[in-house]
């Protein structure tokens, strides 16, 4: 299937791609790879999609897709294309030849995502790590212009084969010296998360889908100024701040992390594993869900799996249900709170607008009957009744 978009003559037009292997994760409007690529300063001109059983060895898409991709390219004057799936070195230089333009593929987009948000020094040493770990798969595609040259009868070898082996040793030693340098920020972090274990603090992290609008709940909680947008990953470094909880009379430690995402480069979930610390050490997690969007189940199932991942399955959990505001009468709840079935345990859930205000009361006064009482929203646990709330 094609589809022409409106373009926008200030941004690189692209044509996207999409592949239907049969996976129920499946975007066939490409909605979130449009998405990221226009917070990448990309402009989608075209969007294709197929089915396919199994990708093409050579060019993913198999010969007679490219060929179209490569004439509608042309139509809409398209300098670039980019995949929704991960492509291999070989097939992504095949492509390119094929179509003469550059092909790039999801890891890549949201790697120069993170390498352009990246604030603080431990995540532009993150997005580096992760950058260089990606190019070193792709060292025959970046020094394809050097190819191997005969040196005299019996002999191989050429100024190709010396440069690639140049630059993976280079590569190689960028890496060590930046997991060493990410090794130093992780110890200050364990330093400062002793310092508040000593404190007695309570750990809240808050998780959840790119775009759900955990900073914006950071914000209105703890009235700091966060940068928010309405864009894919508007923030990635942690930010923490003390929350006071009148009711419990205490303060508590709140965090913000960065979004996760359908097909999260295991590179970025390796390198962030500093920074998703936090959620792995925090005592409750807010995991903030967009209840406007009609794939929320599907993203709650991904935070899901990242957080297991992580090593942050069993971290109990609250799930927020934001953009209240945004939901029309008919998807509009019957209460704020009642309780979601979460990998088969009946976990606490809250409607609000982190926008407008409505509903923080009540997550306040929940935080504070869970703070106060020192026990964790788990189903059947001592101090919660059947629907999940905390019992005084």
């Amino acid at each position: 299937m094609t589809k022409l978009l409106s373009p926008n003559r200030q941004a690189a037009p692209t044509v996207l791609v999409g592949v239907d292997f049969g996976l129920p994760d499946f975007d066939g409007e490409l909605e979130e790879l449009g998405l990221l690529a226009q917070t990448a300063g990309l402009n989608p001109v075209a969007r294709v999609t197929c089915k396919r059983k199994a990708p093409d060895a050579a060019l993913f898409v198999g010969s007679g897709k490219a060929d179209e991709i490569k004439l509608l390219a042309t139509q809409t004057g398209a300098t670039e294309v980019l995949f929704d799936q991960n492509l291999s070195p070989a097939q992504q230089r095949n492509l390119e030849r094929r179509l003469e333009l550059p092909v790039n593929d999801r890891t890549l987009l949201i790697l120069e995502i993170f390498g352009q948000r990246a604030r603080s020094h431990e995540g532009k040493l993150q997005v580096e790590l992760a950058r260089l770990q990606y190019l070193s798969t792709r060292l025959v595609r970046r020094w394809s212009h050097l190819e191997r040259q005969s040196g005299g009868i019996g002999m191989r070898g050429g100024p190709g084969e010396a440069q690639i082996e140049l630059d993976r040793r280079m590569i190689g030693d960028s890496i060590k010296k930046i997991k060493e340098r990410l090794g130093k920020v992780k110890r200050q972090r364990q330093t400062q998360r002793r310092q508040r274990e000593r404190r007695d603090t309570f750990n809240i992290s808050l998780v959840g889908y790119t775009n759900a609008g955990k900073s914006t709940l950071f914000n209105a909680l703890v009235k700091a100024k966060t940068y928010v947008a309405d864009q894919l990953f508007a923030t990635l470094d942690t930010t923490t701040r003390e929350l006071y909880l009148g009711e419990a009379g205490r303060l508590v430690s709140l965090s913000d992390t960065v979004g996760f995402i359908r097909d999260l480069p295991h590179g970025l979930i390796d390198a962030f594993q500093a920074t998703l610390q936090e959620a792995v050490d925090a005592n409750l997690l807010l995991h903030v869900v967009d209840a406007a969007s009609p794939h929320f189940q599907e993203q709650i199932a991904e935070v899901q799996r990242v957080l297991a991942e992580i090593g942050a399955a069993d971290v109990a959990q609250i799930l927020v249900f934001n953009k209240l505001d945004a939901l029309d009468e008919e998807r509009y709840p019957r209460q704020l709170e009642d309780t979601f079935d979460l990998n088969g345990v009946q976990t606490p859930r809250l409607f609000l607008s982190a926008k407008n205000g409505d509903g923080l009361a009540g997550l306040r006064q929940q935080l504070a009957r869970i703070v106060k009482a020192g026990v964790l929203p788990v189903k059947d646990s001592p101090g919660f009744s059947e629907n999940g709330a905390a019992t005084s």
